[in-house]
């Protein structure tokens, strides 16, 4: 056996520039819609923005196009080519919330067939550069926008927002837009996309919008008629914004002695039980909000998790701990591409068992409290509830929510899933104990929704009752006497009243 080198030899360098299908690879980083819409805001924070417009544009029913519009700097010509070169290298100032220079690029390409971005300042002309995807790849031939168009759309937005310089970027091709609108299909999109989108963006900027010379607009307009059908100012949303605190004892700022940055500062709160606020709820479920709120330069780049220090449970769905980034993270900290979420190594993790307060409160005493204020709020109501098996896929999000807020869960334990399937007509549903799921029958299905288009989390009310119904029955081991009667009444029952509802779709049809 030879010895082992140490180091690798080499015998030169050879350049091997990226082949045009890394623009697949670019285009494939998993940006979610608001993720990818918030980085591009970010841009323009960078480029001191003030005012920026969201603005999604439809033709009657049909959605064309996306544009992120605003005040900032802009660009000439050379610093534009730079921005829409992939990987293309610039200085950024100390404070900036940009990193690796790919997100207008990864992100745009993620949602959207072409990105167009038409910038201009206060002493150059308007110039624009456009991606398309095939062009991409195709050698990464960048097309240069004809100057008149590109002066065109700038005085489109002429004082709204831009008045001396701005920016703006369009997206063309939009993946996630309906393909076909008619039916209400295209309102439907909006209202649910532009309030995941106010949320997203109020929560991970709010310390920017709370400012007050930040504004975010979001705004729909028909772009044969003019009109605007929509056109409201995004609210921060402070994860940290609670009208009282759950403890008199907090917030209280630890500090973790992470060896390689010094005394690393952690500002640790406790929420108000049963809180009903967006600043709460909005963030996700039960075990998603709880633990660390990253920033880096005042931007929200995690919302809760544990980050490997432990494991999310429900008693500790009040504790929240606001971490400001260091300028130098070096080895501790590691921010992902798409800015929505932080890696944190053990060096970071180890610290936290050593984390104190200035009275000698250890981290770890926080999370004790934490848990006692949920566990005292419990008792004060009067009644203790059992656990259950948790809900799963299938109920919507907000459903699994309220639940997982409202009961003690099982650990341990599969959640209930709900789906339609074909089930014999004289059945409503059927139960499948090993999974667990609960089956619903697909032949009732379009009369529960009453003609609405379903969906993976449909009929959430009828979804919500069946799992209140039948949950008890995947808790216990073995089915009784009582139990078998009781599933066989609400059978019946239930498809007697299903049959009823498709009688009525049918006489409505008549």
């Amino acid at each position: 056996m030879t010895d082992w080198q140490f180091t690798v030899p080499i015998t030169g360098s050879k350049h091997l520039p990226p082949d045009a299908r890394y623009v697949e690879a670019l285009s494939s980083q998993g940006y979610g819609f608001e993720t990818a819409v918030a980085d591009l805001v970010d841009n323009s924070i960078d480029a001191g923005a003030k005012d920026v417009v969201i603005h999604f544009l439809r033709d009657g029913e049909q959605l064309v196009s996306l544009l992120v519009v605003d005040d900032g700097r802009g660009m000439d010509e050379e610093t534009l080519d730079v921005a829409m070169t992939v990987g293309g290298r610039r200085d950024y100032a100390p404070g900036a919330l940009g990193m690796f220079g790919t997100g207008l690029k990864s992100a745009s390409l993620s949602h959207a067939d072409a990105v167009t971005v038409v910038s201009t300042t206060k002493r150059t002309r308007s110039v624009g550069r456009r991606w398309l995807t095939e062009h991409a790849k195709d050698g990464f031939q960048c097309d240069i926008v004809d100057d008149d168009y590109a002066q065109a759309l700038i005085d489109r937005y002429a004082h709204r927002p831009i008045v001396w310089q701005g920016t703006v970027v369009r997206w063309d091709g939009v993946r996630n837009f309906p393909k076909h609108g008619g039916g209400g299909q295209t309102d439907r999109y909006l209202h649910r996309t532009i309030n995941k989108l106010g949320l997203h963006l109020g929560l991970h900027l709010h310390r920017f919008l709370a400012r007050p010379d930040f504004n975010i607009t979001i705004a729909v307009e028909d772009v044969r008629t003019g009109t605007v059908y929509l056109d409201f100012g995004v609210e921060p949303l402070d994860p940290f914004g609670y009208p009282v605190t759950g403890s008199a004892d907090y917030p209280r700022r630890f500090t973790a002695p992470v060896q390689s940055l010094g005394g690393l500062p952690l500002e640790a709160h406790i929420w108000p039980a049963k809180s009903n606020v967006d600043e709460y709820r909005a963030v996700g479920s039960v075990t998603d909000r709880q633990g660390f709120y990253f920033y880096r330069n005042d931007r929200l780049v995690q919302a809760g998790g544990w980050n490997n220090f432990r494991q999310p449970e429900q008693h500790l769905s009040l504790a929240r701990i606001a971490v400001d980034l260091p300028a130098v993270t070096g080895d501790v900290f590691r921010l992902t591409v798409k800015k929505s979420g932080v890696e944190a190594s053990p060096e970071f993790t180890t610290a936290l068992e050593r984390a104190t307060d200035a009275e000698g409160r250890t981290f770890p005493d926080y999370l004790t409290d934490a848990d006692t204020v949920y566990r005292t709020a419990r008792k004060r109501s009067g009644t203790t509830r059992k656990p259950v098996i948790g809900p799963g896929r299938g109920i919507a999000p907000e459903v699994r929510q309220t639940i997982e807020e409202e009961l003690p869960l099982l650990s341990h334990e599969d959640p209930i899933t709900v789906r339609w399937e074909k089930l014999d007509n004289d059945l409503f549903f059927d139960l499948d104990r090993e999974d667990p799921t609960i089956i619903l029958n697909q032949h009732y299905r379009a009369a529960i929704l009453g003609g609405r288009r379903g969906g993976f989390n449909d009929a959430p009310v009828l979804k919500s009752l069946m799992y209140l119904l039948l949950h008890k029955v995947f808790e216990s081991e073995y089915a009784g006497p009582r139990e078998k009667d009781n599933l066989q009444l609400w059978q019946s029952i239930l498809v007697s009243a299903a049959r009823s509802e498709l009688d009525r779709v049918g006489d409505d049809d008549s």
